[in-house]
């Protein structure tokens, strides 16, 4: 079943509801190693022993009112466990454990007006999560909450969704920094301070404080009048491969599927028509039928020009300015490419700018239904405010109630909102092959942005303008999750050689994963990651600007022997040498990678 469920098996039981009253609290997870004690305004976390969050303050800094935190002090609390499993519509794994411990805690002022305020902590095996809870809807400025980091820790900090990443130490971490903020511990562990639920407050960004030293402070993108804050959360591990296994995490935190009937929503690959034209189309359509692609999307530019207010997104009427110069590849007849799609079981994407997505929204959702179009790309959305992350979310919302798919472009990030509102299937605000980043800042994704969730990177294959060979490119299909993923980004199918084997690997490649395991990888270096869907696992690897021999264990596999496609480097760069050899899962490959080089592994 599509649908995203709780599952009746539980593990523990549900309900285990303890009341006690102190002056401090002490929260462990169901392993025992995370442990989250608060006392007064303060917190700090241990994991495994060691310090994870030192001594922090949490509290909110009011708007026209005296801050909220200071003078708390601990009273009832109220503890719950709860062990389940539920179902996603897709994912990057079939099933989702979600256990943890939880405890709302009911903090209030020692001194006059004596405010009241609650703070709700669920500790998992795979980090921890908080969030506040105020008595009514209150005017906030901003969030004292803090992250003190042991000395010697090192982020992974951005500025801008789309922006370079940089390694610094703590102390240099620049203003509003992005979430996640992946973290480096001295003694080797990974952790990552993330948001969850985001949909109806402003977006959390994190900075350094001056006169703290080692810790990281919440900063919101303005102002709020909210009852409830998103969840702040902690994500931890052992190795840096840990936390992209757990991201699940941010999905436990948010709501279930709002939507009852999901049958509709398909993830697959998508290719960009770039010549606006019903003969180009219909070009797109019957190469995506040759390559096993899902999907066909109009960019920007079908309905005039997107920076425009005049421009019109209820009618085609293609941008002069992209219009091409043969004669052959102008005039857009989008009703018979739609049908011509649906034909060859092919849907049909439309982008949206957000200026017409303002005036419009409401006229063109339903109008896009009625012309048989499968999903919107809603483009250069505001984001941050908590004004305009209620008008994305209700945007996806209304798009839902017209069986339209969602992908949202340029600076928006998520949050697990996917899992309320599975037609949110993917989006932007990562620096992807638009920018074409080098080999480096490609290894240091899956730790840092793809935490957060999709990320459409819009994989590129024929451009000369790329700086990594093609096997990169082609691992990078397996290592960056995205249930829309936009293949041949820059290509017309003219560009692409079609008697390339080694093109195989992008026609038989799922989008959505049944398991996903980090097998090796730090940030910065190299990163090998094995997915599986049904009987079949692909499994692909990328190395930085240094050229590397890699280790890929295949203990995942069955016992049985397996046929293994291995995509590696070629004599030269953009080329793919493609092999077939019998493999177990009692060895391992050794693969030598080039500088910036990458390999596949189809196992059939």
């Amino acid at each position: 079943m599509l649908s995203v469920m709780v599952l009746a098996r539980f593990l523990l039981a549900a309900s285990m509801v303890s009341l006690c009253q102190a002056q401090s609290f002490e929260l462990k997870s169901p392993d025992g190693r995370l442990i989250f004690r608060i006392e007064g305004n303060k917190y700090r976390v241990q994991y495994s022993g060691q310090p994870l969050i030192l001594e922090s303050a949490i509290g909110l800094v009011l708007d026209g009112a005296a801050p909220l935190g200071p003078s708390l002090r601990v009273g009832t609390t109220t503890h719950t466990t709860h062990a389940s499993e539920w179902k996603p519509v897709y994912g990057e794994r079939a099933l989702i454990p979600d256990r943890y411990e939880e405890a709302v805690v009911e903090l209030q002022e020692t001194i006059p007006p004596r405010r009241q305020m609650q703070l709700i902590v669920r500790t998992y095996d795979e980090g921890l999560a908080f969030r506040y809870r105020l008595p009514a809807a209150t005017a906030i400025e901003n969030e004292a909450t803090e992250f003190a980091l042991p000395p010697g820790t090192m982020a992974w900090e951005t500025h801008g969704a789309q922006a370079r990443y940089a390694k610094v130490p703590v102390d240099d971490l620049k203003p509003n920094a992005e979430r996640p903020l992946t973290l480096e511990y001295a003694n080797g562990v990974y952790a990552a301070i993330a948001e969850a639920a985001q949909s109806d407050y402003p977006a959390m960004r994190l900075s350094h404080p001056a006169k703290r030293p080692g810790a990281v402070m919440v900063s919101l993108a303005g102002g709020a009048r909210a009852a409830e804050t998103p969840w702040r959360v902690i994500l931890v591990g052992q190795k840096p491969g840990d936390l992209l296994e757990h991201n699940y995490l941010l999905l436990n935190l948010c709501p279930p599927s709002k939507i009852a009937d999901t049958s509709w929503i398909r993830p697959g690959k998508v290719l960009r028509e770039v010549t606006l034209s019903t003969k180009g189309a219909k070009e797109a359509v019957d190469f995506a039928v040759r390559r096993g692609l899902s999907y066909i999307e109009f960019d920007a530019g079908w309905y005039g020009f997107e920076y425009s207010d005049e421009s019109d997104a209820s009618r085609v009427q293609v941008d002069p300015l992209r219009l091409r110069k043969e004669p052959e590849y102008q005039g857009l007849d989008l009703p018979a490419v739609i049908a011509y799609a649906k034909s060859r079981k092919v849907g049909v994407l439309l982008y949206v700018n957000r200026r017409a997505l303002e005036r419009q929204l409401d006229q063109i959702l339903p109008l896009y239904e009625k012309w048989g179009v499968s999903g919107v790309k809603y483009g250069f959305v505001n984001t941050g405010s908590q004004g305009w992350t209620r008008w994305l979310y209700d945007a996806v919302a209304k798009a839902a109630a017209h069986h339209l798919m969602v992908d949202i472009h340029d600076e928006f990030r998520p949050t697990g909102m996917s899992r309320t509102w599975p037609n949110l299937l993917t989006q932007e605000g990562i620096r992807g092959n638009e920018e074409f980043p080098d080999a480096t800042h490609n290894t240091v994704m899956p730790f840092t942005r793809y935490l957060a969730g999709a990320a459409d990177y819009t994989i590129c294959w024929s451009t000369p303008r790329l700086k990594n060979s093609a096997a990169h490119q082609m691992a990078l299909s397996i290592l960056y999750y995205s249930p829309f993923q936009f293949m041949y980004w820059y290509d017309r199918p003219a560009d692409v050689d079609e008697t390339n084997p080694a093109l195989a690997l992008f026609d038989h490649l799922p989008t959505v994963w049944d398991e996903t395991r980090v097998l090796e990888g730090r940030p910065g270096e190299a990163v090998i990651i094995a997915r599986r869907s049904g009987q079949r696992w692909f499994v692909g690897g990328i190395t930085n600007g240094q050229a590397r021999t890699m280790t890929v264990p295949l203990s995942f596999l069955p016992g049985s022997a397996t046929t293994a496609i291995v995509y590696t480097e070629g004599t030269t760069p953009r080329e793919v040498k493609v092999e077939r050899r019998s493999v177990s899962n009692r060895e391992s490959l050794e693969l030598k990678l080039a500088a910036s080089g990458g390999f596949a592994l189809e196992l059939q």
